[in-house]
């Protein structure tokens, strides 16, 4: 039975120890100064907002056509301009929405450093599977994390009966 459990510990670490991998890469990555597009914060300029949040959030609508499931509406400066950013769920497109003038533009991609830390830290690869993921690669690490506990009990408590019995029979 011990055998069968460290086999699947290790196997587990193996398996669970990829994506936290990634996820601390993309950590580190996130720590770097103005590797992750958005890490560097500028004080906004309030002089220059002119477009409400309510009027930011109407010509966003218009662009797309329709109307937007925004969960998330933020005033934020982006090369020495105010800008409202409207986003519409984990993992959708974002429009920017100048706060001095009301024009409209999608956010351009980003670069390949943020990329790699959305898709890895957030798990936005996964689409639709996202948070089902997270909780099966959770569960996975609380499974490793019990049968390294199992093993460590069995070693402490199991190993030292035996160096008793060994010590109780060489008195013999």
């Amino acid at each position: 039975m011990r055998k069968l459990i460290y086999q699947l510990h290790l196997w587990l670490g193996l398996f669970v120890s990829i994506p936290v991998l990634a996820w601390a890469l993309s950590g580190f990555l996130y720590a770097l100064p103005n590797t992750v597009e958005g890490n560097k914060i500028d004080v906004i300029d309030q002089s220059k907002v002119k477009i409400a949040p309510v009027e930011a959030i109407r010509k966003a609508h218009e662009l797309a056509g329709k109307t937007l499931p925004t969960t998330a509406l933020t005033l934020l400066m982006r090369d020495g301009k105010p800008y409202y950013q409207a986003v519409g769920g984990m993992g959708m497109d974002s429009i920017l929405v100048d706060a001095e003038t009301g024009e409209v533009l999608i956010t351009p991609p980003p670069n390949l450093s943020t990329r790699f830390f959305r898709q890895a830290h957030f798990y936005y690869f996964a689409g639709a599977w996202q948070v089902t993921l997270l909780i099966v690669f959770s569960l996975l690490a609380c499974l490793s994390a019990v049968t390294g506990i199992y093993l460590n009990i069995v070693h402490w408590f199991g190993g030292r009966k035996k160096a008793v019995a060994v010590r109780l029979s060489q008195t013999d």
